[in-house]
């Protein structure tokens, strides 16, 4: 009895191991040489350029010293640092020996055109929900506008066994829902087009979704807010802490301009989603985005300029004769008031920190990498910069403006560990793209 149940056991495990060798197996697609890349039209070349550019491919494609798509940006994960490939046509180091096939399959997959499964730091898990047509798209683009770059790939810094690509397929498995986008016929056409964008092209979920310790979305905490390179991705859903909710116009503003009148700019990891991405689309697809993004977080259509946070918070920023009394007062109105000034309507371009969602948030962390490092040109408004005080404050006086706005200005409980959140940021923050 016993052996038949070891044996039976055996069985068990061996069709097992059969099994997902199968799943695990994926052929080679053949090389094409450079005569046989397809012509393209000009406008699918041109839609590719928008699509890429919404997807940020250039973004994750491209090291800060190197040449566009041309890879080896590093990627920090938890497990070790992965290294984005050469996105380039170059048929040696890059892309160029790919088919739209191939394209599609990595797109739509996470398997290259060797066969080897894709880690999931390439985002496949929502474009495997773009269309062949918009992948074909950014194929074209790719291969008749992106300069060639010979390049020499780094190698990853992943632990044994998770340098092993045959485990990602296990994680599929577990983790990705890969397919193209459905509709849902309960919500209008323009809420189902933002959604196809949203999950899938430009990925938000990527960095607004929490992941759990093998480094997947948790499915049932879309959007619910995360840390990302240091930053914090706040809530896209009822949960936002923002002070002012979010309406569809405050989430096209900031799509496009990089700037809302009621919470705050793009900087940090969102800089380049919106000034190198998402604002290249077309107008309608940004307000889909909008309409989809509203839904999420329960927006109403009240008007937030009449709503008594804000009024109250226009008349908390009156100058006051006890001001300059404390450390924190005495720092914001020599150092942020008279940018961060307004009377009696908020001017978009001039936060009232207040009510903006990076003094509202549970860790400071946003609030504090303006402070020490500003806004930069590709950040925030066009023709708007702030200017960081890494070198005019020192800790303390940085912990002692956060402080006195999460106090005073936005009535918030105090941040715990403030001054040590500080000091790690100002030390291990991560540098500009």
């Amino acid at each position: 009895m016993t052996k038949n149940l070891i044996l039976g056991g055996l069985a068990v495990v061996i069709v097992g191991a059969a099994g997902f060798g199968l799943y695990v197996y994926k052929s080679p697609i053949d090389p094409i040489s450079p005569d046989q890349t397809a012509s393209f039209t000009p406008e699918e070349v041109e839609k590719g350029r928008i699509l890429a550019s919404a997807g940020y491919c250039a973004t994750c494609h491209t090291a800060a010293d190197g040449e566009p798509y041309a890879g080896n940006f590093a990627m920090e994960t938890g497990f070790g640092t992965l290294y984005s490939t050469n996105l380039t046509p170059d048929v040696e180091t890059g892309i160029g020996t790919y088919s739209k096939e191939a394209f599609r399959r990595a797109m739509h997959e996470g398997v290259d055109r060797e066969g080897r499964h894709l880690f999931p730091a390439f985002p496949y898990d929502h474009f495997t929900k773009m269309t062949d047509e918009d992948v074909d798209a950014i194929y074209a683009y790719i291969m008749a506008e992106v300069e060639p770059v010979k390049t020499v790939q780094k190698e990853n810094e992943l632990p044994f066994p998770l340098d092993q690509r045959f485990l990602q397929a296990g994680w599929k498995m577990l983790f990705a829902d890969l397919g193209r986008f459905e509709p849902d016929e309960e919500h209008s056409e323009a809420w189902n087009r933002g959604a196809y964008l949203a999950e899938g092209l430009t990925h938000c979920g990527a960095c607004h979704t929490p992941r759990n310790i093998v480094g997947a979305e948790k499915s049932t905490e879309q959007y619910a807010g995360a840390e990302i390179d240091s930053w914090i991705a706040p809530a896209l859903t009822a949960a936002n802490q923002s002070s002012v909710p979010w309406t569809a116009p405050e989430f096209k503003s900031y799509l496009i301009e990089g700037v809302t009148t009621y919470h705050g700019i793009a900087a940090g990891p969102m800089g380049p989603v919106v000034h190198e991405g998402v604002r290249d689309l077309p107008e309608s697809d940004i307000d889909s985005l909008a309409i989809y993004l509203a839904d999420q977080v329960g927006a109403t259509e009240d008007d937030p300029s009449q709503s008594e946070i804000v009024l109250a918070s226009l008349r908390s920023n009156q100058p006051d004769p006890q001001y300059r009394r404390e450390l924190g007062e005495r720092l914001y109105a020599t150092a942020c008031a008279s940018c961060h000034y307004n009377a009696e309507l908020i001017k978009a371009g001039r936060p009232d920190l207040g009510i903006n969602s990076a003094t509202n948030l549970d860790t400071p962390n946003n609030l504090i990498h303006v402070i020490l490092d500003g806004v930069n040109a590709p950040e925030g408004m066009a023709g708007v910069v702030m200017p960081g005080f890494r070198g005019a404050l020192n800790d303390e006086q940085v912990t002692a403006i956060a402080a006195y706005l999460r106090d005073k200005r936005a009535n918030q409980p105090a941040w715990p560990n403030l001054s040590e959140t500080v000091a790690d940021i100002r030390q291990n923050g991560p540098t500009s793209h």
